[in-house]
C-alpha cells in the first residue's frame, strides 16, 4: 500500500472511529473536537486561573500578573514547606464538580484530564527529572474508595514528563477526619504527625508534591514536612483546584 492510500486508511479508521466512540466533554455529553477538552458551556462554567496567582498556593491575584513574585494573603502568614506552587482551577463551578466528581464519583478518567491541564499550567516547573509524589490517603479510606484520586493525577502526570511516579514516597499512617467544616487551625492539628516518609526514595530530588484540592494547605504542609525529612531538594506543590478565602 502507497503512503497515499496509507493515509486514505488512517482517515478512515479516524472517521469510524468517531462515529462509534464520539469525543465527549469532560464534563458533560456534548460532542467536542478533542479528547480531554470541554465544551463551550461548561468551559464557560470552569473558573480557570489565569493572570496575576499567588506562587506558593496557586490562588488568583487582583492584576495581570508582571513575572514579580506574588503571596497571597495566606502565605504571607502561614509558613509553607514548600518553594513554589501552582492551581488550575478555583474550587467552585465546574471546577467544584470535576473535583467531586473525580474524587467521590468513580470518573476515575478524570484524572488524565486533570493532570493535561495541570501540566499546561506548570510546563516552566516540572520535567523529566522531576518524581511525582501523590498526596496519601490511609489505607482504610483506600480500602472504602477503591482508588486515591491524587495518585492518579500524579500517575498521569508522570507518564506526560517521563518524570518518576513514586506513590510510596509518603504514608499515612493513622485515619484523620475529613477535613471539612473544619477551622484552619484544626484542619492543622488533625494532620499533625499523621503523613511520614514512605519507601520511594526523594533524596536530593525535585518533588512536585500532587493533590486534587487544596483548603487551607494543612496536608499539603504536612507532606512538604515529610518530605523534607527525607531530604528533597526542591518542593513544587500542584493542585487541581485551590479554594479561595471569602471576601
Amino acid at each position: 500500500m502507497g503512503p497515499a492510500l496509507q493515509r486514505l486508511a488512517v482517515r478512515g479508521a479516524t472517521g469510524l472511529r468517531d462515529i462509534l466512540y464520539p469525543q465527549t466533554c469532560a464534563l458533560c455529553d456534548a460532542r467536542v473536537e478533542e479528547a480531554y477538552a470541554l465544551c463551550p458551556s461548561c468551559w464557560a462554567e470552569t473558573p480557570f486561573i489565569s493572570g496575576a496567582a499567588c506562587d506558593l498556593c496557586g490562588t488568583s491575584l487582583p492584576g495581570a500578573g508582571d513575572g514579580a513574585p506574588n503571596r497571597c494573603d495566606d502565605c504571607l502568614t502561614f509558613a509553607r514547606p514548600w518553594d513554589e506552587g501552582r492551581a488550575v482551577l478555583s474550587y467552585g463551578g465546574a471546577g467544584r464538580r470535576m473535583v467531586l466528581a473525580l474524587k467521590h464519583g468513580d470518573r476515575t478518567e478524570l484524572a488524565e484530564t486533570a493532570a493535561r491541564w495541570m501540566l499546561r499550567r506548570s510546563r516552566d516547573l516540572v520535567d523529566q527529572h522531576t518524581v511525582f509524589v501523590p498526596v496519601p490517603i490511609h489505607r482504610w479510606r483506600l480500602l472504602k474508595r477503591r482508588y486515591n484520586q491524587s495518585a492518579l493525577i500524579a500517575r498521569s502526570l508522570a507518564r506526560l514528563t517521563d518524570g518518576r511516579f513514586a506513590p510510596q514516597a509518603l504514608a499515612r499512617t493513622r485515619p484523620t477526619p475529613s477535613q471539612d467544616h473544619k477551622g484552619t487551625r484544626d484542619r492543622f492539628e488533625n494532620v499533625s504527625g499523621a503523613i511520614t516518609a514512605g519507601g520511594d526514595p526523594v533524596t536530593d530530588c525535585h518533588v512536585a508534591l500532587v493533590d486534587d484540592v487544596m483548603t487551607s494547605g494543612a496536608t499539603l504542609a504536612a507532606c512538604a514536612e515529610a518530605l523534607n525529612a527525607a531530604g528533597a531538594r526542591r518542593i513544587t506543590a500542584l493542585m487541581l483546584a485551590r479554594v479561595a478565602k471569602d471576601g
